[in-house]
Parts: C-alpha cells; sequence; structure tokens
C-alpha cells in the first residue's frame, strides 16, 4: 500500500513541476492535461488498489468456504426443523418425547441400548444427502434413490472438516447414531404406514481402497419420502455448520423455518423449550437461552428477549429485513401507510 501512495504522490509531483514550467505560456492546454494526468493517477490508483482489495477479499472468501462450494448447496428438510427429532446434546441416553399442543404432531424418539440418540451434529449428514437429493432433483431425473454415494473427501469438505483418520472415524460414529435411534412420530406418518422401529438410516457402508474412499448411506423410507416431497427442502446458511452449541443450531433452524423471509416472528420460551427436546431443568435451559440471545450468534437472524402480556417471548429477526429498514427508513413508513 506505501508503494501505491507513492507512485501516485511521485506522479502528481511530476505533473506539478512541468505545471510550473510552462504555466505562462499554454494555460489552456495544460489544465486539460493536468486533469488527464490527475485523471489517470486517481485511475491508477484504485486499479491497483481494488488489485490488492480483491486479492485480500478472495483470501477472505477461501478462507471462509474453504469447504463449501456453494451456498444453495445446503439443505434441510424444513417440515423436521421445528421439531426434536435429534438432541442438542452429544451424549443423551435418554428417550425424547414431543406432542404438539394440537396433538397432530407426536415424536419419540429412542436410543438403542448402549448408544447414544442422534444429535444435532449427526444430522449434518443428513444436510449433505439432502444436498444430493436436490441436485438430482433439480436435474428432472428419475425420483432419487434412497442410497447416497459420497466421497470421503467431498463429505469431509462439505461438513468444514479436515480429511482424516479421525474425522472418518468421527463420521462412522455419526452414522451409528442416525440408524441406532429409533422414531415414533406422526409426521408424514398419519396413517401410521410406517411402523414404529425406522430410523433416519437403513444402513450405511464405507469403502476404501487403493483409487477409492466413498460412504454410501441409505435413508429410511421414512426419511426418503420427505425429503423427496415437494418443497421440502430448505436452504440453510453455509455457516451454519460452523456453530459450535447444539442450543444454537436449534435457534437457527426454527429461525429459518418459521421467520424465513419474513421479517420477524416470535416464540414463547415455553414453546422453545419444549421444541427444543432438552432434558435440563427448565430453570437452567432458560438460563443457557438467556445467553445465547445475548449473544446473538446465529447467521441471518437477530434475537431478542421482550416480554408481552407479562410473557416472555423470544423474537427472531431477520437481520436482512431489518438492515434494509434502517437504510430506507423513510421508505418502510410509507409502506406501512398501505398495511
Amino acid at each position: 500500500m506505501k508503494k501505491l501512495f507513492a507512485r501516485f504522490f511521485g506522479r502528481l509531483s511530476n505533473f506539478f513541476r512541468k505545471f510550473e514550467y510552462l504555466l505562462q505560456s499554454e494555460p489552456k492546454e495544460i489544465e486539460q492535461e493536468s486533469k488527464q494526468q490527475v485523471d489517470e493517477s486517481i485511475k491508477d490508483f484504485q486499479k491497483n488498489k481494488k488489485k490488492t482489495s480483491d486479492k485480500s477479499r478472495n483470501k477472505i472468501i477461501r478462507e471462509d468456504t474453504l469447504f463449501v462450494k456453494d451456498p444453495r448447496d445446503i439443505r434441510d428438510i424444513m417440515e423436521l426443523m421445528g421439531v426434536p427429532l435429534v438432541s442438542i446434546s452429544k451424549k443423551r441416553t435418554s428417550p425424547m418425547v414431543y406432542e404438539s399442543p394440537d396433538g397432530s404432531i407426536k415424536v419419540k424418539i429412542t436410543p438403542l441400548a448402549g448408544h447414544y440418540l442422534a444429535s444435532v451434529y449427526d444430522w449434518d449428514i443428513v444436510m449433505c444427502v439432502t444436498r444430493k437429493i436436490q441436485e438430482i432433483i433439480n436435474s428432472n431425473k428419475d425420483i432419487p434413490p434412497r442410497t447416497i454415494v459420497i466421497p470421503r473427501y467431498e463429505l469431509l469438505k462439505e461438513l468444514r472438516r479436515h480429511d482424516g483418520k479421525k474425522q472418518k472415524e468421527d463420521l462412522e460414529e455419526s452414522l451409528k447414531r442416525l440408524q441406532s435411534t429409533v422414531i415414533e412420530t406422526t409426521i408424514w406418518n398419519e396413517d401410521y404406514r410406517y411402523k414404529s422401529g425406522f430410523s433416519f438410516l437403513d444402513n450405511w457402508g464405507y469403502t476404501e481402497r487403493k483409487d477409492v474412499k466413498e460412504f454410501r448411506i441409505t435413508l429410511s423410507e421414512w426419511l426418503h419420502y420427505g425429503a423427496c416431497k415437494k418443497g421440502a427442502l430448505l436452504k440453510a446458511d453455509p455457516i451454519y455448520f460452523n456453530i459450535t452449541s447444539g442450543l444454537n443450531r436449534f435457534l437457527y433452524r426454527t429461525a429459518r423455518k418459521h421467520v424465513g423471509n419474513q421479517k420477524q416472528w416470535d416464540f414463547l420460551v415455553e414453546t422453545i423449550y419444549h421444541r427444543s427436546g432438552s432434558d435440563r431443568e427448565f430453570k437452567k435451559f432458560k438460563h443457557d437461552l438467556k445467553k445465547s440471545v445475548h449473544d446473538n450468534n446465529i447467521p441471518g437472524y437477530f434475537m431478542k428477549w421482550i416480554q408481552k402480556e407479562g410473557k416472555e417471548y423470544i423474537r427472531f429477526s431477520n437481520k436482512k429485513k431489518e438492515l434494509e429498514d434502517m437504510v430506507h427508513p423513510s421508505e418502510k413508513s410509507e409502506d406501512e401507510k398501505f398495511k
């Protein structure tokens, strides 16, 4: 940057020396030449500055998206984003039971003996599989198969993890939990055509040879049906995979489903607690929730603790909409007149 400034002011200095020498003889000509030289100097400076900025920006982009090809590739299953089908803690062994206030949605999730419940971190693998399903749907081919093959490197890359022995073993443990977690639910199952006892995955396998390292993942009929329904898959922010807190992952998925591209959505704190499936006491959960809201660190949405009619709520606001209102407050006020 110092060199760029030196070059810029050097050219200006040369110009002014020439300007003093020719000042009395050709004023109009000099004026034109002066403007041209200054414009050229500024353009040269901006061009080189832009190159430097582009390099820095590209470096940041490469670092931030090191393991993601395209944000549009990340998909979640919308109907499953607001109910407790996976644990927000990594080592839960107790069942999760949930029923919606109107009784239309019932969920019971149980781990097999000797296993932990599938967690929200394990769900990352399902999101990668649904990306593949979305690609097949977009290509207008046949119905996506239940078995999806993903190279190990590609899977770890999408999950923003390095390709190593430990990471491969972690993937295998996640797949085991997704297969060993037993599901009973009314979701996509009002007539109970899927009997109790199914899981997220029917089976999985890993193949490693000299030139092949890949996972073969077979979704259960229930999960495959839900993922292939029209409009079932929802884009998720690629930064989601960087969220380390299980509670924050749940909060993001809740906001993404219910707020979406709207301005905001309010949830009772008690509703958030029940939908999270947390096995912590409500008082402790509420403490954790307040900290998450205070930190306000989920992609795409603001969180705010509010009170209405003597009850406590979490307000999820769309960051983009909020910023647009800040930039164009007058336009927003005009719009409000017609609502």
